[in-house]
């Protein structure tokens, strides 16, 4: 009898075992805290929907679950972004990231992490242009544009608009600066002036100063590349209480509903920009979403960050292993042709067509194609204030 029991008992630790050996850990590296917290919580909704929806189709790698590990990267705190990689890589095992947020983290990690450990790491939101040709030795990707693009984009509207002159602001770090000059090159190549250029610090609690010198410049707008929940959102505050300014262009960082949640309609016919596109895809996400009873589907880099999930884990299949120095090469090839094209909700679709061999081009919400290195080629939408409410414009 007690022999028995001994065999029972190491069977259920062996099942025990092998159980544990079958999940495979996903590091979810985004800033839960700090001046991107508001746009981050259903970002992380987002790509945790794409990861259960493939760990619930059972046939992700012969039927591994999967588990999201968070870690919190602060966004702005480099030391904060690279300590918490490290025990995600270290500590947790995971086999990839989905991260960071905010330029400057995502280069700390690059460098101090993913590199040295050979892991992937994709990036729904980190756009600074000097990520396009960054070393990265093959492992860093981003289903956003670069915000040289953007800057593009924003110079077209404000030509559109007949925007003659422009005030810029500022976050003084990689993605604000970064963000900054590429508005201010393409605008100025348009004919347009850029009366005044001025960095902001996150955390103050007073931009009077800031606003003060910018306004003695003029201009028909304040463009203000900041974070919605931190300097950004001073600026505009300091604005309307001095009557600077009262329209504004709001890049990427400072759209978010808890900017019209706090100003309302007294910010009405700002514009805002940020990537997006009203292909099917984008669509099928929101349906997708509210199955999930979650009804942010198509706020700002939800898209991004539920396509970066399904890229991660499609190049694990494809790859047939989750050994990120053999599944890196398999990142492009489903994003792009050829191959059958997989939307939202098709995840399970599109692991069956890798597991028997075939090839997929995952379109995903945000008409996925990589470029370059690994970067979204990018579409943006552009939003207007209307009734303290963001409004879809067009799409560029």
């Amino acid at each position: 009898m007690i022999r028995r029991i001994l065999v029972t008992i190491a069977a259920a630790i062996v099942a025990t075992t092998a159980f544990a050996a079958e999940e495979v850990k996903i590091g979810m590296l985004q800033g839960f805290t700090g001046p991107t917290e508001s746009l981050v919580a259903p970002m992380v909704v987002g790509g945790e929907i794409a990861i259960q929806e493939i760990s619930d189709s059972g046939a992700f790698l012969g039927g591994k679950t999967l588990v999201s590990v968070r870690g919190d990267s602060t966004c702005i705190d480099a030391a904060a972004a690279t300590a918490a990689a490290e025990r995600l890589v270290t500590s947790e095992n995971v086999v990839g990231i989905l991260g960071a947020t905010c330029s400057g983290a995502t280069t700390a990690v690059l460098n101090s992490v993913v590199r040295p450990n050979g892991i992937v790491m994709i990036s729904p939101s980190a756009t600074s242009p000097a990520l396009s040709t960054i070393e990265d030795d093959g492992y860093f990707f981003r289903t956003a544009p670069s915000d040289a693009r953007q800057g593009q984009i924003i110079a077209d509207i404000l030509e559109r608009r007949g925007i003659e002159s422009a005030a810029l602001t500022y976050t003084n770090n990689d993605y604000g600066k970064g963000l900054a000059d590429s508005i201010q090159a393409a605008f100025e190549d348009k004919g347009g002036n850029v009366t005044a250029v001025a960095a902001h610090e996150d955390g103050k609690g007073d931009y009077s100063a800031e606003v003060g010198s910018l306004a003695a410049a003029g201009g028909d707008v304040l463009v203000v590349a900041g974070y919605l929940d931190q300097g950004g959102k001073g600026m505009i505050q300091a604005s309307l209480d001095t009557g600077a300014f009262d329209k504004f262009i709001l890049p990427d960082g400072m759209v978010g509903d808890s900017l019209t949640g706090h100003f309302g309609d007294a910010i009405d016919g700002s514009i805002g920009t940020n990537p997006g596109t009203d292909s099917p895809g984008a669509e099928m996400l929101i349906e997708v979403g509210m199955k999930n009873d979650f009804d942010k589907g198509g706020a700002p880099y939800v898209p991004e960050l539920y396509d970066a999930a399904a890229l991660l884990l499609f190049a694990m299949q494809s790859a047939g292993t989750t050994d990120s120095a053999v599944y890196k090469d398999h990142v492009i090839k489903v994003a792009n042709a050829p191959g059958e094209k997989i939307f939202p909700g098709e995840l399970a679709k599109g692991l069956k067509i890798l597991a028997e061999g075939g090839e997929v081009d995952y379109v995903g919400a945000g008409a996925v194609e990589l470029v370059g290195s690994g970067e979204a080629a990018g579409a943006f939408r552009e939003t207007v204030i209307k009734g303290g409410k963001w409004e879809t414009v067009m799409y560029h």
